[in-house]
């Protein structure tokens, strides 16, 4: 069977949303948002938007409910924990619009996990998930996450979420993998600027973008092409290849 075009295969999109004070206020650096986006691009799912917002029920809900609607998934990071500033499963609830409560299923993971008379009041918060929701396997500390439709409710510990995640795109389709191309350029994005340009708009399909660097106490760039369909994206590559020649040639 011939493999499906990239117009066959369709685009899914996401968008990761961090939930924590702890992350605004720079007091725990997120270490969640490029291993899921590099995570997704691998898999072929493109992450569309992220936002980051407080420990506070009615920007959770608002951040939750906007994004769901706009996206194929919403990855969700934080605020899953036993400690009172918690309030993500409650806040998912409320958007959602269903009740919470202790899960049967989540009771007998934590259960089976703590030694009898560590499962306090505290801990077993870690059980409460809201109605209707599947279950997101927690193998490193047990305490599982939730899948509401398509938000996917996960730690903020990078070792745990991780795990989560691993998880969840177990389960999800993925779409057409975006592919990508770099070539080094060397010589200031300032010089090939004009170029670039009349390029892109021969490839509207293809992604450009130059990255600035140093190189040998010099200015360089990396010209980084993205695209679905790899001979599009490879003949983008040569015509920037072969600009770049001409270039370094005339000023030879």
């Amino acid at each position: 069977m011939a493999e499906p075009t990239p117009e066959a295969v369709p685009v899914v999109t996401a968008a990761i949303l961090v939930i924590g004070d702890e992350i605004l206020s720079g007091r725990t650096k997120d270490k969640n948002i490029g291993y899921i986006a590099e995570y997704c691009t691998n898999i072929g799912i493109d992450i569309r938007e992220v936002r980051i917002v407080p420990d506070v029920e009615a920007e959770i809900v608002a951040a939750v409910n906007a994004l769901r609607a706009r996206y194929d998934h919403v990855f969700s990071t934080g605020g899953i924990g036993p400690t009172h500033d918690d309030i993500t499963a409650d806040s998912m609830a409320k958007a959602f619009g269903v009740p919470i409560d202790h899960d049967p299923r989540a009771v007998a993971i934590l259960t089976d996990h703590y030694a009898a008379g560590q499962l306090n009041e505290a801990r077993m918060r870690m059980a409460r998930i809201p109605a209707g929701a599947d279950l997101i396997l927690n193998k490193v500390s047990k305490a599982p996450g939730f899948t509401l439709e398509n938000v996917h409710v996960m730690a903020g510990v990078p070792s745990i979420m991780q795990a989560m995640f691993d998880e969840v795109a177990a389960k999800i389709p993925t779409g057409a993998k975006m592919l990508s191309r770099t070539v080094p350029v060397g010589m200031g994005e300032g010089r090939i600027a004009k170029q670039l340009g009349e390029i892109q708009l021969e490839f509207p399909d293809v992604s450009i973008g130059s990255y600035p660097k140093m190189l040998d106490g010099s200015f360089a760039t990396d010209v980084v092409l993205r695209s679905r369909d790899a001979a599009r994206l490879d003949e983008a590559a040569q015509t920037v290849e072969k600009m770049v020649a001409a270039m370094m040639q005339a000023n030879s």
